[in-house]
């Protein structure tokens, strides 16, 4: 069954490079991105592992955990963390997950079900579909996935643009425009009455009566 955005985020237990976890009590309180990759010693993977590592502090400064998966064993991943460093310039610094009998894979419709249940003789071409994001909720509920195909890099600074946009939206009734970026205005939702805008706001832009534009709050 395909996950949609504000379906919960199916839990579970596995192993990573930094011990075994359960994803539920992993993400705690906070938020979390889980990105997938085909294979291990993959170029695209590489470069964007050693970036994600790069945005490790801008992640922890939103309260936001991120572990990567990858259907090689947790051994492959240490291996391939020291070339990520060494052509990065980035030491991995978060939890990869060893997803050999396909399980996560599975669980988050990244694999068909009858895709087997080893990674044993998987190439990445085989694996291409383990290509995704998701950003998950304090509520353990799914907030965003992005699905890209392997020839082409993740733009992380638009996850991490996306999360500030879902972490001050779901503080404030205001939505974000195109191209958003933080500190930019933003949009009252067209739930909020005027009256109660009056209340929030001294006064606001209204190109259109249903387009209602403010100052980011704080």
């Amino acid at each position: 069954m395909s996950l949609r955005i504000n379906d919960t985020a199916p839990d579970f237990s596995v192993e990573t490079t930094q011990g075994h976890i359960n994803f539920h009590e992993w993400i705690g309180d906070g938020w979390a991105i889980l990105f997938s990759h085909p294979k291990d010693f993959t170029p695209v993977c590489t470069t964007e592992l050693g970036y994600v590592a790069k945005l490790a502090p801008e992640f922890a400064e939103r309260n936001c955990k991120v572990i990567g998966l990858s259907v090689d064993p947790v051994t492959n991943h240490s291996k391939w963390a020291s070339d990520i460093e060494e052509t990065q310039g980035y030491a991995v610094n978060f939890p990869m997950i060893g997803d050999t009998e396909l399980k996560v894979a599975k669980l988050y419709d990244m694999l068909p079900a009858d895709a087997g249940e080893t990674s044993e003789g998987r190439t990445a071409a085989t694996n291409a579909t383990v290509r995704t994001v998701f950003v998950v909720g304090p509520d353990k509920k799914i907030k965003l996935t992005l699905a890209y195909p392997m020839s082409t890099g993740r733009n992380f600074d638009e996850v991490l643009r996306v999360l500030d946009s879902m972490q001050l939206t779901a503080k404030h009734k205001v939505a974000t425009p195109v191209n958003w970026k933080d500190g930019e205005d933003v949009i009252i939702l067209p739930s909020v009455s005027d009256e109660e805008a009056k209340a929030k706001y001294a006064s606001w832009k209204a190109p259109k009566p249903y387009l209602r534009i403010v100052p980011q709050p704080e």
